[in-house]
Protein backbone atom coordinates (compact mmCIF):
# COMPACT_ATOMS: atom_id res chain seq x y z
CA UNK A 1 0.00 0.00 0.00
CA UNK A 2 1.78 3.26 -1.27
CA UNK A 3 1.55 6.14 1.34
CA UNK A 4 2.57 9.83 0.99
CA UNK A 5 5.92 10.86 2.53
CA UNK A 6 5.27 14.13 3.75
CA UNK A 7 1.61 12.94 5.53
CA UNK A 8 4.40 10.20 7.33
CA UNK A 9 6.39 12.79 8.25
CA UNK A 10 3.84 14.71 9.74
CA UNK A 11 2.49 11.54 11.46
CA UNK A 12 5.68 10.94 12.84
CA UNK A 13 6.14 14.55 14.33
CA UNK A 14 2.94 14.36 15.81
CA UNK A 15 3.54 10.75 17.75
CA UNK A 16 6.84 12.14 19.16
CA UNK A 17 4.85 15.09 20.55
CA UNK A 18 2.48 12.71 21.96
CA UNK A 19 5.26 10.82 23.78
CA UNK A 20 7.10 13.84 25.01
CA UNK A 21 6.49 16.70 27.29
CA UNK A 22 7.77 18.72 24.99
CA UNK A 23 10.03 18.79 22.23
CA UNK A 24 12.51 21.20 19.79
CA UNK A 25 13.16 21.10 16.39
CA UNK A 26 16.87 20.13 16.84
CA UNK A 27 15.41 16.53 19.34
CA UNK A 28 12.78 16.00 17.17
CA UNK A 29 15.08 16.14 13.85
CA UNK A 30 17.79 13.85 15.90
CA UNK A 31 14.96 11.28 16.97
CA UNK A 32 13.17 10.77 13.84
CA UNK A 33 16.45 11.01 11.58
CA UNK A 34 14.88 14.40 9.69
CA UNK A 35 15.79 17.12 8.15
CA UNK A 36 15.08 20.38 10.57
CA UNK A 37 14.30 22.38 7.92
CA UNK A 38 11.22 19.59 7.50
CA UNK A 39 10.49 19.11 11.02
CA UNK A 40 10.02 22.74 11.55
CA UNK A 41 7.83 23.53 8.29
CA UNK A 42 5.83 21.05 9.96
CA UNK A 43 5.78 22.31 13.38
CA UNK A 44 5.13 25.70 12.05
CA UNK A 45 2.22 24.63 9.98
CA UNK A 46 0.97 22.67 13.19
CA UNK A 47 0.98 25.55 15.38
CA UNK A 48 -0.69 28.21 12.62
CA UNK A 49 -3.87 25.31 12.65
CA UNK A 50 -3.77 25.24 16.23
CA UNK A 51 -2.33 21.79 16.32
CA UNK A 52 0.71 22.43 17.99
CA UNK A 53 1.82 25.32 20.35
CA UNK A 54 5.69 26.67 20.53
CA UNK A 55 6.20 27.34 23.84
CA UNK A 56 9.84 29.04 23.86
CA UNK A 57 10.94 26.56 21.64
CA UNK A 58 9.44 23.66 22.91
CA UNK A 59 6.61 22.16 20.85
CA UNK A 60 3.98 20.11 22.24
CA UNK A 61 0.71 19.15 20.80
CA UNK A 62 -2.30 21.73 20.84
CA UNK A 63 -5.95 21.34 21.85
CA UNK A 64 -7.12 21.44 18.27
CA UNK A 65 -6.51 17.72 18.52
CA UNK A 66 -8.99 17.61 21.31
CA UNK A 67 -11.90 19.05 19.45
CA UNK A 68 -11.09 16.58 16.59
CA UNK A 69 -11.22 13.81 18.73
CA UNK A 70 -14.18 15.03 20.55
CA UNK A 71 -15.87 15.07 16.94
CA UNK A 72 -14.51 11.88 16.05
CA UNK A 73 -16.23 9.71 19.26
CA UNK A 74 -19.32 12.04 18.82
CA UNK A 75 -20.03 10.72 15.32
CA UNK A 76 -20.73 6.94 17.29
CA UNK A 77 -24.22 6.52 18.43
CA UNK A 78 -23.42 4.26 20.51
CA UNK A 79 -21.47 6.62 22.26
CA UNK A 80 -24.40 8.34 23.58
CA UNK A 81 -27.01 5.35 24.07
CA UNK A 82 -24.07 3.82 26.25
CA UNK A 83 -22.09 6.41 28.38
CA UNK A 84 -24.56 6.34 30.92
CA UNK A 85 -24.59 2.90 31.21
CA UNK A 86 -21.09 2.58 31.72
CA UNK A 87 -20.99 5.21 34.47
CA UNK A 88 -23.87 3.65 35.83
CA UNK A 89 -21.98 -0.16 35.72
CA UNK A 90 -18.98 1.13 37.03
CA UNK A 91 -21.05 2.87 40.00
CA UNK A 92 -22.86 -0.13 40.85
CA UNK A 93 -19.94 -2.97 40.50
CA UNK A 94 -17.02 -0.94 41.55
CA UNK A 95 -15.44 -1.98 38.98
CA UNK A 96 -13.59 -0.35 36.18
CA UNK A 97 -16.78 -0.39 33.20
CA UNK A 98 -15.96 0.54 29.47
CA UNK A 99 -17.18 0.97 25.88
CA UNK A 100 -14.97 -0.08 23.41
CA UNK A 101 -15.63 0.19 19.39
CA UNK A 102 -13.92 -1.46 16.49
CA UNK A 103 -11.98 0.80 14.22
CA UNK A 104 -9.89 -0.17 11.76
CA UNK A 105 -9.40 -4.05 12.79
CA UNK A 106 -8.30 -2.79 16.48
CA UNK A 107 -10.50 -2.13 19.87
CA UNK A 108 -10.77 1.91 20.62
CA UNK A 109 -12.03 2.62 24.15
CA UNK A 110 -14.32 5.06 23.58
CA UNK A 111 -15.55 5.36 27.05
CA UNK A 112 -14.58 4.47 30.65
CA UNK A 113 -15.81 4.59 34.39
CA UNK A 114 -13.30 3.52 37.09
CA UNK A 115 -15.47 2.73 40.00
CA UNK A 116 -13.61 2.08 42.93
CA UNK A 117 -10.30 1.40 41.09
CA UNK A 118 -7.41 4.13 41.30
CA UNK A 119 -7.19 4.55 37.76
CA UNK A 120 -7.01 7.47 35.36
CA UNK A 121 -9.84 6.06 32.58
CA UNK A 122 -9.56 9.69 30.74
CA UNK A 123 -5.42 8.58 30.39
CA UNK A 124 -6.70 4.79 28.55
CA UNK A 125 -9.64 6.63 26.31
CA UNK A 126 -8.89 7.02 23.15
CA UNK A 127 -6.51 4.36 22.95
CA UNK A 128 -6.51 1.20 21.18
CA UNK A 129 -5.50 -2.51 21.69
CA UNK A 130 -5.47 -5.94 19.68
CA UNK A 131 -9.05 -7.06 20.24
CA UNK A 132 -8.21 -10.76 20.65
CA UNK A 133 -6.48 -9.32 23.88
CA UNK A 134 -9.56 -8.26 25.77
CA UNK A 135 -13.17 -9.49 26.94
CA UNK A 136 -14.76 -6.37 24.91
CA UNK A 137 -12.49 -6.98 21.82
CA UNK A 138 -13.30 -10.73 21.64
CA UNK A 139 -17.44 -9.59 22.25
CA UNK A 140 -17.02 -7.88 18.90
CA UNK A 141 -15.21 -10.33 16.82
CA UNK A 142 -17.73 -13.24 17.60
CA UNK A 143 -20.14 -11.48 15.99
CA UNK A 144 -18.51 -10.11 13.10
CA UNK A 145 -18.71 -11.84 9.95
CA UNK A 146 -15.86 -14.87 8.91
CA UNK A 147 -14.75 -12.62 6.37
CA UNK A 148 -13.95 -9.34 8.24
CA UNK A 149 -12.23 -11.44 11.27
CA UNK A 150 -9.92 -13.11 8.59
CA UNK A 151 -8.83 -9.91 7.83
CA UNK A 152 -8.16 -8.59 10.95
CA UNK A 153 -6.12 -11.47 11.82
CA UNK A 154 -3.93 -11.00 8.58
CA UNK A 155 -3.65 -7.66 9.14
CA UNK A 156 -2.87 -7.43 12.90
CA UNK A 157 -2.08 -10.97 13.67
CA UNK A 158 -2.46 -12.51 17.03
CA UNK A 159 0.35 -10.92 19.35
CA UNK A 160 0.58 -12.62 22.99
CA UNK A 161 0.49 -9.59 25.78
CA UNK A 162 0.71 -12.17 27.97
CA UNK A 163 1.51 -16.01 28.74
CA UNK A 164 -2.76 -16.40 29.03
CA UNK A 165 -3.11 -14.75 25.45
CA UNK A 166 -4.71 -16.72 22.77
CA UNK A 167 -2.82 -16.63 19.78
CA UNK A 168 -3.90 -19.78 17.96
CA UNK A 169 -6.24 -19.02 15.35
CA UNK A 170 -8.11 -22.71 16.34
CA UNK A 171 -7.81 -21.58 19.90
CA UNK A 172 -9.65 -18.19 18.93
CA UNK A 173 -12.12 -19.75 16.75
CA UNK A 174 -13.49 -22.35 19.34
CA UNK A 175 -13.68 -18.93 22.16
CA UNK A 176 -15.31 -17.16 19.78
CA UNK A 177 -18.23 -19.77 19.56
CA UNK A 178 -18.32 -20.39 23.13
CA UNK A 179 -18.93 -16.63 23.22
CA UNK A 180 -21.80 -16.40 20.72
CA UNK A 181 -23.64 -19.56 22.81
CA UNK A 182 -22.89 -17.75 26.19
CA UNK A 183 -23.58 -14.12 25.27
CA UNK A 184 -20.44 -12.78 26.82
CA UNK A 185 -16.03 -13.19 26.73
CA UNK A 186 -13.80 -13.10 29.28
CA UNK A 187 -10.54 -12.01 29.45
CA UNK A 188 -8.55 -14.21 31.57
CA UNK A 189 -5.12 -11.97 32.27
CA UNK A 190 -4.70 -11.96 28.68
CA UNK A 191 -4.35 -8.14 28.34
CA UNK A 192 -2.57 -7.24 31.76
CA UNK A 193 -1.05 -9.15 34.55
CA UNK A 194 -3.63 -9.26 37.71
CA UNK A 195 -6.48 -7.98 35.31
CA UNK A 196 -9.54 -9.88 34.10
CA UNK A 197 -12.56 -8.65 32.26
CA UNK A 198 -16.18 -10.08 30.87
CA UNK A 199 -17.50 -8.50 27.68
CA UNK A 200 -20.86 -8.40 26.28
CA UNK A 201 -21.59 -7.07 22.42
CA UNK A 202 -23.74 -4.19 21.51
CA UNK A 203 -26.03 -4.93 18.07
CA UNK A 204 -27.85 -2.54 16.45
CA UNK A 205 -29.77 -3.16 13.36
CA UNK A 206 -28.43 -6.92 13.22
CA UNK A 207 -24.68 -5.69 13.26
CA UNK A 208 -21.91 -5.44 16.59
CA UNK A 209 -21.57 -1.66 16.82
CA UNK A 210 -19.42 -1.85 19.98
CA UNK A 211 -19.09 -3.66 23.24
CA UNK A 212 -19.39 -2.91 27.02
CA UNK A 213 -17.15 -4.45 29.66
CA UNK A 214 -16.38 -4.70 33.48
CA UNK A 215 -13.07 -5.45 34.58
CA UNK A 216 -10.77 -5.27 37.64
CA UNK A 217 -8.75 -7.57 39.97
CA UNK A 218 -8.68 -11.28 38.09
CA UNK A 219 -8.75 -12.95 41.14
CA UNK A 220 -11.98 -11.14 41.64
CA UNK A 221 -13.61 -10.40 38.58
CA UNK A 222 -13.46 -14.33 37.83
CA UNK A 223 -14.30 -16.23 40.55
CA UNK A 224 -17.59 -18.20 39.52
CA UNK A 225 -19.76 -16.26 41.42
CA UNK A 226 -18.73 -13.20 41.00
CA UNK A 227 -18.41 -13.49 37.17
CA UNK A 228 -22.24 -14.66 36.90
CA UNK A 229 -23.04 -11.18 39.08
CA UNK A 230 -21.25 -9.49 36.76
CA UNK A 231 -22.54 -11.25 33.53
CA UNK A 232 -26.02 -10.91 35.00
CA UNK A 233 -25.38 -6.94 35.37
CA UNK A 234 -23.55 -5.98 31.96
CA UNK A 235 -26.30 -8.18 29.84
CA UNK A 236 -28.60 -6.38 31.46
CA UNK A 237 -26.74 -3.09 30.44
CA UNK A 238 -26.02 -4.03 27.09
CA UNK A 239 -30.01 -4.38 26.77
CA UNK A 240 -30.90 -0.69 27.81
CA UNK A 241 -28.09 0.42 24.98
CA UNK A 242 -29.72 -1.23 22.17
CA UNK A 243 -32.91 0.14 23.19
CA UNK A 244 -31.42 3.63 23.54
CA UNK A 245 -30.31 2.77 20.23
CA UNK A 246 -33.52 2.02 18.33
CA UNK A 247 -34.94 4.88 19.92
CA UNK A 248 -32.37 7.49 18.99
Amino acid sequence: MSTVGSDETLFAIVEALRERDGAGVTELATDLDLAKSSVHKHLRTMVEHGYAVNDGGEYRLGLEFFSVGEDARDRHDVYYAAKGQVDALAAETGEMAWLLVEENGRAVYLHGARGDADVNVESIAGSWTHLHLNSGGKAILAHLPRERVDDIVAEHGLPGRTEHTVTDRAALDAELEAIRERGYAVNRREDLEGISAIGAPVVHDGSVVGALAVAGAARRVTREDREDELAERLLTAVDDVEVNLAYQ
